[in-house]
């Protein structure tokens, strides 16, 4: 990729569906380069009459001159996406726009996307919760709170990680209710995420539901993360069960569960 020119990395971002491989590639390639030609390019594609080029037009701008883009090519691709945002209608498109801004950590996102939190599409839904994920203001948080209720499972699930883990430091009992909310939904990560952050938080509804799930047959890593951070020290034998039972783990559940034990062995002593 390297060693193609800006047209035919624009050409070759523009083939294939919205996961394309190579098209992904090419967008990583204009990315990098990071300079006016590029920038000029993208927005070019952002005001197309084609949805397709619209949105690799906001997926260029996301992060382009990564991995370390200067503050005002920040703001101008922020800009560029706002305003091409106020207009915009196709869903596909509005999705991208959304993952973009929250990308480029704009505050300027939270109340221009607001708005789309209850778009009946739900990739522009969960493009919402990309972009409020940076975001710390009352707006911002109240929107993923809705959206950790979301009827679609992907949007809650990014919402509560939204939540619970990435806004570690917002505490407020409106923000525990909705992790709480979670712990009854039947996909294992999702109700992972929501322990994390209950734990996080050290709420001491959490410590019951943690052990059912560090009791069950199937124990996935958050759970081992969550007992971590809770710091609950009655839960060191549950890990110790883990560490010599016969079940199968990977080198990282083993990692992060030899840490957890390794932590609340530390509070004992």
């Amino acid at each position: 990729m390297k060693d193609r020119s800006v047209p035919e990395l624009i050409a070759l971002a523009l083939q294939g569906d919205e996961d394309d491989e190579t098209a992904w590639k090419a967008i990583w390639e204009l990315r990098t380069r990071g300079d006016d030609e590029v920038f000029e390019a993208a927005v070019r594609l952002l005001h197309s009459p084609s949805s397709c080029e619209r949105g690799r037009g906001a997926d260029i701008l996301a992060q382009l001159g990564s991995p370390k883009p200067g503050p005002e090519l920040v703001t101008r691709c922020a800009d560029e996406i706002l305003a091409a945002l106020a207009t915009e209608q196709e869903a596909a498109v509005l999705a991208s726009m959304g993952t973009a801004l929250g990308h480029l950590r704009d505050a300027r996102a939270v109340p221009a996307l607001q708005p789309l939190k209850d778009h009946p599409d739900s990739d522009v839904r969960m493009g919402v919760v990309m972009g409020m994920m940076p975001h710390r203001d009352p707006v911002a948080i109240q929107t993923l709170i809705q959206l950790s209720r979301d009827s679609d499972e992907d949007v809650r699930n990014w919402a509560t990680f939204s939540l619970g883990s990435q806004a570690e430091d917002v505490d407020t009992p409106e923000l525990r209710d909705a992790l709480f909310d979670r712990l009854t939904e039947s996909n294992i990560e999702l109700r992972g995420e929501a322990l994390v952050g209950l734990a996080l938080r050290k709420d001491p509804r959490v410590l019951e539901p943690l052990r059912r799930e560090l009791e069950s047959s199937e124990v996935i890593v958050l759970a081992v993360e969550a007992a971590q951070a809770l710091e609950d020290v009655s839960l060191l034998p549950l890990l110790l069960r883990l560490r010599e039972g016969p079940g199968e783990a990977d080198s990282y559940f083993r990692h992060v569960l030899a840490d957890a034990i390794a932590h609340l062995e530390g509070l004992v002593r």
